[in-house]
């Protein structure tokens, strides 16, 4: 089954004393790329929340956002009583200079909102030995979410692809029918060009000359070779988006990239005006799977 890059996942889990809520965002991404932010300390933490987040996920990039409410401890309830007393006479001394004692009360009532004066306590280094455990379910649980998400993107991404499949295979199939009137078509023209040229001059048209210059063009303009790679790139194309093994991503890249080619090429040596329309709509559909393929995990 194939898997899509992008998808959304979140998940909370409740105890006694904490509180976690986790989401995880994912985009597309040639590599894998973590992105990390929330409660200290786990943005330091990047390096664990990925060893889980790589059970799950290959490619992508994943913003992680880790929400934590902790259950206040005495430790943590401390007054910066330095930076107190410092807007307390910062404030007096500006009051009584401005000859408006009478403010100064007021404006005291607020000080413990001033920055610096009661900090949150910083939480550095590993998490309690409670706590991590709690964090590493909820993401794993927000990481499910994720995968439910992927997975049925993935599974519409398939149906569309073997959709494009199915018209690319159709354009071949018409260039097959078409190719052995290109070489009708051409051998005409060319006789038709030659009878023109010698005119009323009475110069028979030789037959093995017409028959070298059309045999000329055919060796140019042969796409079989090419009608015939493309089909089996096609073929290989179809088998990996019906498995969606492991690195079906790259797989499809490397597929697409190598239809393009023959597509490319077949459109360069054809001659012919029916043949290019058919290579023209290959083009805007390949173009339109290279899109899809670039979501593909």
């Amino acid at each position: 089954m194939l898997l899509s890059m992008t998808g959304f996942g979140e998940a909370r889990t409740q105890t006694d004393d904490l509180a976690v809520a986790v989401e995880v965002r994912a985009v597309n991404n040639r590599y894998l790329k973590v992105t990390v932010r929330g409660t200290d300390p786990y943005p330091m933490l990047e390096p664990e929340l990925e060893k889980v987040i790589r059970r799950h996920v290959r490619r992508g990039t994943l913003l992680v956002q880790v929400r934590l409410e902790r259950q206040t401890q005495p430790t943590d309830l401390a007054l910066n009583t330095v930076a107190l007393q410092t807007y307390l006479r910062q404030v007096r001394a500006a009051c009584d200079a401005a000859g408006t004692p009478e403010y100064a009360a007021p404006l005291l009532a607020g000080v413990l909102a001033l920055p610096g004066v009661a900090p949150e306590a910083a939480r550095f280094g590993p998490p309690p030995e409670e706590e991590w455990p709690v964090v590493e379910k909820t993401l794993e649980d927000a990481l499910r979410k994720l995968d439910s998400m992927r997975r049925d993107e993935g599974r519409a991404m398939a149906t569309e692809l073997l959709l494009h499949h199915r018209h690319i295979g159709d354009q071949l199939e018409l260039i097959r029918q078409h190719l052995p009137a290109v070489m009708a078509e051409y051998r005409q023209r060319i006789l038709d060009r030659v009878r023109q040229a010698v005119g009323d001059a009475g110069v028979p048209v030789e037959p093995q000359h017409l028959i070298r210059e059309v045999a000329l063009f055919a060796d140019r303009t042969d796409v079989a070779e090419e009608v015939t790679r493309l089909t089996s790139h096609l073929d290989q194309f179809a088998e990996v988006v019906r498995k969606g093994d492991e690195g079906a991503g790259r797989k499809l890249e490397f597929v697409v990239q190598e239809m393009s080619r023959e597509t490319n090429t077949l459109g360069s040596k054809a001659g012919d005006v029916t043949i290019s329309r058919h290579v023209v709509e290959i083009k805007a559909t390949l173009e339109k799977i290279r899109e899809l393929v670039q979501n593909v995990e």
